[in-house]
């Protein structure tokens, strides 16, 4: 059994501190300070952005998206991919302007990124205007570090190497009012070469069942539609717990709430998708047939050197199954191309398992070397010019094969949750219970309800009518 995590309540000295500060805003902003809040990276950083929104509206802090009007700024980062550093990089350089116009603005960076020990130095010496610096496992102590900053304190780092226990009961502002995220696990166990996850995000941690069919309640209560279910692998819950609560069993638990609503869930491991889940995705009716399953690799050869855990057959019989038990499941995972080591034969694999399972989509990626994971010291001779024409061929492999499942669903008929996505006015889209999305004619009033919706037509995009 992997180590045992508690649960534990939000700290009442946190909550004593938010009230502090609140005080002290007042008297060095006057009214209503305003914070700015900025994500990079998965889902799981957006949900704990909500939570770190909701200790600050706590404190007594309103929002914006404009950082020229924010009394308060915080990145929360990603360290997965490079780009997505360099990105924060620029960001916090452009931020010295902002402090030298504005001098009682405090700067703070948190999240994954900085959990590596090279990036919280290199901020603190060639960032001298962050204020704050905190890493994943002390998130919950926000409060704390605004207090002793407001009052005078000097710039203020934690970032601690200790796995922590769930942190339960802290206050969530949530982005969507009728879609929302709902974690239920932290941290991975599973050290795939190319992944920094495990070193910044610790060893799993399950939250007590209890607590996230609570907190499904509240979301329903709320009017949410449309609950997804997070974990760095989902499959893994309940794993580090003795209750006898595993992930399908959960899921079993959520569809029994009471409500009209879909659960969607990501990301799957498939070494730990069992035909126990897949028969609880079968039999719950208010479960997305959707099954996010990375592969990563259709080469056994470079699976190895990833450390998946599985091979290209075990992976296809996988999908054997999960076809067999849901006909109409929707297919989706990730690839990453260009693995230190790869060769043109290998990648072609990749191609042939993507044009065998037909996936409804993909997310793929070219392979980005992050310190201190295995694979950034491995021999990778292939240039990177070269993995873009194979990340092409990938692409244009996928297209073909979304093109071809596009226009199977012409003539069906769907149940869809309606939203906006920044269309024109009058035309509206939504989600099916599968990946699909598809625009229809209809009015604002229709967003965040269900609706039924026969597809018309595939160019680009589905099109189709709401049925009366």
């Amino acid at each position: 059994m992997s180590q045992a995590f508690k649960d534990i309540s939000f700290p009442a000295e946190q909550t004593a501190y938010e009230e502090r500060v609140r005080a002290l805003l007042g008297n060095i902003y006057g009214e209503n300070p305003k914070a700015c809040v900025i994500t990079y990276g998965c889902q799981q950083n957006v949900s704990d952005s909500e939570r770190i929104k909701g200790m600050l509206c706590e404190m007594g802090y309103s929002f914006t998206d404009d950082v020229a009007e924010a009394d308060f700024i915080l990145y929360n980062t990603c360290a997965v991919r490079g780009h997505a550093e360099d990105r924060v990089y620029g960001n916090i350089g452009a931020m010295k302007h902002y402090k030298r116009r504005k001098p009682d603005l405090i700067l703070a960076i948190c999240g994954c990124m900085v959990q590596q020990s090279q990036v919280s130095e290199r901020i603190r010496k060639s960032y001298p205007y962050v204020d704050i610096c905190f890493g994943t496992h002390v998130a919950h102590r926000l409060p704390e570090f605004i207090y002793n900053r407001l009052s005078g304190s000097e710039r203020i780092f934690e970032i601690s190497d200790e796995n922590s226990d769930i942190v339960e009961d802290i206050p969530v502002r949530r982005d969507g009012s009728f879609k929302g995220w709902l974690p239920i696990m932290y941290g991975c166990n599973n050290f795939c070469t190319y992944c920094i996850v495990p070193y910044v995000r610790g060893r799993e941690r399950s939250r007590e069942s209890e607590k996230i069919i609570a907190e499904a309640r509240e979301m329903v209560a709320a009017g949410f539609k449309d609950i997804t279910l997070l974990g760095q692998n989902v499959n893994s819950y309940g794993k580090d717990s003795e209750n006898g609560v595993n992930f399908a069993r959960l899921l079993r638990m959520i569809n029994d709430i009471d409500g009209d609503f879909r659960i969607r869930f990501m990301t799957s491991h498939p070494k730990d998708c069992t035909t126990e889940l897949l028969d609880a995705i079968r039999d719950c009716e208010k479960v997305s047939t959707h099954l996010h399953l990375p592969f990563q690799s259709g080469s056994d050869r470079i699976l190895k050197l990833m450390n998946r855990h599985y091979d290209r057959t075990a992976y296809l019989k996988l999908i054997e199954e999960a076809r067999m038990r849901i006909p109409d499941i929707s297919l989706t995972s990730d690839v990453i191309v260009g693995f230190p080591g790869e060769t043109y034969e290998d990648f072609k694999q990749t191609v042939s398992l993507v044009e065998q399972v037909k996936f409804s989509s993909l997310f793929t990626f070219i392979y980005s070397p992050r310190e201190g994971t295995p694979a950034a010291v491995m021999d990778d001779p292939v240039s990177r010019e070269e993995k873009g024409k194979w990340f092409n061929e990938l692409l244009q492999a996928q297209e073909r094969v979304s093109k071809v499942n596009m226009q199977s669903l012409i003539g069906r008929e769907y149940r869809v949750l309606c939203d906006d996505y920044g269309h024109t006015e009058g035309l509206l889209s939504g989600h099916t219970s599968g990946t699909a999305v598809i625009e229809f004619e209809g009015d604002d009033s229709l967003i965040g309800k269900f609706v039924n919706v026969k597809v018309d037509s595939y160019s680009n995009v589905l099109k189709g009518t709401i049925i009366k």
